[in-house]
């Protein structure tokens, strides 16, 4: 009987032994190939095939260390998907804690205000990780995607900086800009002050927009808008170039012509009056509480000073004044 207490004695301490390397490894720092490691698990994913991605991404350890470890745990289960980085002193412990609780690694994209939805396009196709399932997409299908078909896609982002895990849809980003600016647009629309000569939160939006385009100090927003509601008012063309070009579309090469001034097209509001027909950029919150809220003021016209901000003028006289001094020199 004694070789076998023995064998028993060995067998447990060597079970004790095995615990206490195994507890060692788990509080050690995973050796990495790299400053950080970065790894994308998708919903559903095995969790050896989890193991087995960490060690291909650039864990220097045994796929199978890992994988026994998330079974041991109890926790394999709750390993949620997303974008995941980790760097040196991730121990096997905190890794699992990491993707257990969803602490993924995101990444961020601007969109600025007054880009165009052409540039926002552009901007989304260039960011980091993120999946260009857009890029084959026209800009009606991208509207029918989010759910807005036959609305076209000019000015109905919001512009902001929006951060997303690692792996993540261009569409997701686009739907979520989409609901920003609505939200935004309905705020500033009940918002409004009485009386605008504006019909609707959607002439809002447009009116943001070349407000938006026209502005070069913030400060002078609302005195901006203040000029193209007080023409509104009284029938007069709004004459803003930004309009102009943007109805020009690539044709524009930086020059604003005379003849472009003269050539009707939908957005040539110096020979169409009122508003354009859709807006002309993507105006930000500060763009749009102006154009529901412009400052007070007899200001029919405004030119650019020449150093960021414009000199406005309640009459023609004024205003030919302004622009010998500031645009001609005299």
């Amino acid at each position: 009987m004694m070789w076998l207490v023995r064998f028993i004695l060995l067998g447990r301490l060597a079970g004790a032994a095995a615990a206490g390397a195994l507890a060692w490894w788990l509080h050690q720092p995973l050796p990495l190939a790299s400053d950080s490691v970065e790894l994308s698990i998708e919903q559903g994913e095995r969790p050896r095939d989890i193991a087995t991605g960490w060690v291909q991404a650039g864990v220097k350890a045994p796929p199978w260390a890992l994988y026994q470890w998330f079974r041991w745990s109890g926790q394999a289960k709750r390993i949620r998907a997303g974008s995941y980085e980790i760097g040196p002193g991730t121990t096997p412990i905190t890794l699992l804690e990491k993707m257990v609780r969803g602490d993924e690694t995101l990444a961020t994209v601007r969109l600025i205000e007054g880009w165009t939805f052409r540039q926002f396009r552009a901007e989304l196709a260039r960011a980091d990780s993120l999946k260009p399932t857009t890029a084959t997409m026209s800009d009606a299908q991208i509207m029918e995607a989010i759910g807005s078909t036959g609305q076209l896609p000019e000015g109905r982002f919001y512009p902001d900086t929006y951060a997303y895990s690692k792996g993540s849809a261009d569409i997701a980003v686009l739907k979520r800009a989409h609901r920003a600016m609505r939200q935004r647009v309905d705020e500033a629309w009940a918002a409004r002050t009485p009386d605008l000569p504006l019909r609707s939160a959607d002439e809002a939006l447009i009116l943001a927009s070349i407000v938006e385009k026209e502005t070069g100090a913030a400060a002078e927003r609302g005195r901006i808008a203040s000029v193209f509601v007080n023409r509104l008012r009284i029938g007069m063309p709004l004459q803003t170039d930004p309009t102009v070009i943007y109805g020009l579309g690539e044709a524009f090469d930086g020059n604003l012509r005379k003849r472009d001034l003269q050539t009707d097209t939908p957005y040539n509001t110096y020979t169409r009056p009122g508003l354009p027909p859709t807006p002309i950029a993507m105006p930000g919150a500060a763009s749009l509480r102006a154009a529901v809220r412009p400052e007070a003021s007899k200001a029919l016209y405004f030119v650019a000073r020449g150093d960021g901000t414009s000199e406005f003028s309640d009459t023609l006289a004024e205003h030919n004044r302004a622009v010998n001094k500031y645009q001609r020199g005299r």
